[in-house]
């Protein structure tokens, strides 16, 4: 039996492009030099027993956490010898004390709970759709001239003028604050996923054919892994996006939420409530991507 045999049909083809699975052909000189060195160093690293200080865990932790702990510290010291009025900027204890307080009262989790469903569901609709979308319009000539220009005109709209018309057609429900995080989540992945699959080299679709490969198959053997990178690249901007949407999303008629206590802190004037909403967003917000970011690294290694 030849070593072709053991092959799955995306390696065959791949090689039969000239190319390596997962990727597309048409590969950067300068990047692929750079590549290979970055290669070679790390080998050499390895080889001689070295792991450079900016590949350790503890050096990667501490540094990401040195920015947020000297805003922590400036914080402090700022409302401590109070250049700051309380009534524009609350201390970090006062901050501290609003959590504690919304977790006794019950509220926190559940707020944090809520917009999180919120997110995930309104995400995961939208990243569905843009994937699809980004399809036709990306394999599509006629997808391309049909709907690129509609969509064009409607990412252009900023997300709170979708706000009353939702509340019109979808009233004060869950449906219009899921259908405006889905809104948002969804032109990150469509742009992305049109764009990288116009780009997927040509003798690599072609080589697909040649091995009897059309349609469904020819997309989900050899372009959509051939894009996979930049669909990942496009799903970590449109979590990103749907938390940013979330907040305008509970705007409509919500009682509960991060971004409903944002607006109730804002009208009882509790500035530490609005500080507080702020740190869960970003600290939510930096959870979830780095949740898309351990993906992203499978991904690599498995297309790469």
């Amino acid at each position: 039996m030849s070593s072709n045999d053991n092959l799955t049909t995306n390696e065959r083809v791949q090689a039969s492009a000239g190319g390596y699975p997962g990727l597309p052909v048409a590969v950067d000189p300068r990047a692929e030099v750079a590549a290979r060195s970055d290669a070679a160093d790390r080998a050499a690293d390895s080889a001689a027993g070295r792991v450079p200080l900016t590949r350790r865990s503890w050096f990667i932790i501490g540094g990401g956490a040195l920015v947020p702990a000297i805003v922590l510290v400036v914080w402090q010291l700022v409302t401590t010898l109070e250049l700051v009025p309380v009534s524009q900027l609350p201390s970090p204890v006062m901050v501290w004390d609003a959590a504690i307080d919304l977790i006794q009262r019950g509220q926190l989790g559940q707020y944090t709970a809520i917009s999180t469903q919120r997110v995930l569901i309104g995400f995961s609709i939208g990243a569905v759709l843009g994937l699809l979308f980004g399809a036709v319009v990306g394999l599509s000539r006629l997808g391309d001239i049909l709907l690129a220009p509609s969509l064009g005109a409607i990412r252009a709209v900023p997300s709170l003028a979708w706000v009353p018309l939702l509340i019109i057609w979808l009233k004060y429900g869950e449906e219009s604050k899921i259908t405006l995080i889905a809104i948002g989540a969804f032109f990150p992945v469509y742009t992305t996923v049109s764009a990288a699959l116009r780009h997927v080299d040509r003798q690599l679709v072609e080589a697909g054919r040649a091995f009897g490969l059309n349609g469904a198959r020819l997309f989900t053997t050899v372009q959509l892994p051939a894009v996979l990178p930049s669909v990942v690249s496009g799903l970590r901007l449109a979590l990103a996006q749907a938390w940013l949407f979330l907040v305008a999303a509970e705007l409509l008629g919500a009682s509960m939420g991060l971004g409903f206590l944002l607006s109730d802190s804002q009208n009882n004037g509790r500035l530490d409530r609005i500080f507080l909403a702020i740190v869960l967003l970003a600290l939510l917000g930096k959870l979830t991507d780095s949740l898309v970011g351990l993906f992203e690294r499978w991904v690599n290694k498995r297309w790469s």
